[in-house]
């Protein structure tokens, strides 16, 4: 199974996230913000990741452009609220892959990492 990199700043969302993922059987690494999503991206190498938009510190936009300035075949999909459409066009162009609408459903997330790792 795949090792994923979680993203959030809201821990019951990454709690959440985690456990329906664990339940697939893969390996599950967490950060709180963009910040430290990107150092656990270059220390852990995730196989995917999955990355809320909204966030302190760093949002997800900036934390995937830097991800992918320094890994350009990074696996991203983007964790968004309804209404963040713009934002999701931005990240698609920016080099995510796919994007989850929260609050999510358990098969779309499952769908989002099969198609990052797949």
């Amino acid at each position: 199974m795949a090792k994923v990199l979680l993203v959030d700043d809201a821990a019951f969302m990454r709690m959440r996230c985690a456990k329906l993922l664990q339940e697939e059987g893969h390996e599950v690494i967490e950060a709180a913000n963009g910040r430290e999503a990107v150092d656990v991206y270059l220390a852990q190498k995730p196989d995917a990741v999955l990355m809320d938009i909204t966030m302190p510190e760093m949002d997800g936009l900036e934390a995937l452009r830097e991800i992918r300035a320094r890994d350009a075949g990074a696996k991203v999909a983007m964790l968004t609220a309804m209404g963040q459409q713009s934002i999701v066009i931005e990240a698609i162009k920016s080099g995510a892959k796919d994007f989850v609408v929260k609050p999510f459903e358990r098969e779309r997330v499952l769908a989002a990492v099969a198609k990052l790792v797949g």
